[in-house]
């Protein structure tokens, strides 16, 4: 069904991006932000559940982001970081800081869930306890901009897709393992469910960055659905130590 069809003008602008933003500053008609209209999300495709990523088979082709100029040099020298420790990859920085867009999509054994309301679209991630506000409200970016990790995401509903754009990602977040890029990256995701298979959804992603990739990286994510399953807590506490008395025990057999 195409959500388009069945829903009035005003709850549409409610949950989609007008076509006729102006530019990123433009301000949403005032009909976008109105009060509740909950019944609006049911003629929006179900999602529930928790959706767990789906490994790539052994030996499978996948598209590789192509840096340029400085991060292709950076890039070389993080490879032969990797090859001088027999493959062992090491992770810069804190393991408690979370991977930020769009390496948050593809944390393979936590699982995600979305939530519907209305003007938002919200996506909990059980790892790091990380979670993106996609605003579907008719709103554009805003011009002040700060980075973030997982960035400033708005979209819209094409029928029972979820387009959604983001940028204003931080730089020290990866395209992949050892690719870095930009304050120029902008994301595009669209994001469905599989034809023919309710219980496993595409995301569709294209990195668009002209200061450090040579052409647009695409790469499609897919996840299984759950409907009997939780997101569970996570807790990441880095450098933990036993409490230790003026004698030097902690207190542990």
């Amino acid at each position: 069904m195409n959500v388009r069809s069945v829903l009035p003008a005003a709850l549409m602008s409610a949950l989609c991006v007008t076509a006729t933003r102006s530019g990123p500053s433009a301000e949403a008609p005032a009909a976008a932000f109105p009060k509740g209209h909950y019944s609006a999300l049911n003629t929006l495709p179900d999602w529930g559940g928790v959706w767990t990523l789906n490994f790539p088979a052994p030996g499978a082709q996948r598209e590789r982001p192509e840096p340029k100029g400085q991060y292709l040099t950076d890039y070389k020298a993080w490879q032969a970081q990797v090859q001088a420790k027999h493959g062992e990859v090491s992770r810069n920085g804190s393991y408690c800081r979370p991977p930020g867009m769009p390496g948050i999509m593809a944390v393979g054994q936590y699982p995600i869930e979305f939530l519907f309301t209305p003007g938002r679209v919200t996506i909990h991630h059980e790892a790091w306890m990380q979670w993106r506000n996609i605003w579907t409200d008719g709103r554009g970016h805003p011009d002040d901009l700060d980075a973030t990790f997982s960035g400033d995401s708005v979209g819209h509903w094409d029928g029972a897709t979820l387009v959604v754009e983001t940028i204003g990602i931080k730089t020290l977040t990866e395209l992949t393992m050892g690719v870095k890029h930009s304050d120029k990256l902008r994301l595009t995701e669209r994001i469905h469910l599989q034809q023919g298979d309710p219980n496993a959804l595409v995301d569709e992603l294209t990195a668009e960055d002209p200061v450090a990739l040579e052409k647009p990286w695409h790469n499609t994510l897919t996840f299984k659905r759950a409907r009997d399953q939780n997101l569970l807590e996570f807790v990441c506490a880095e450098n933990d130590r036993n409490p230790v008395d003026e004698s030097g025990h902690t207190g542990f057999n």
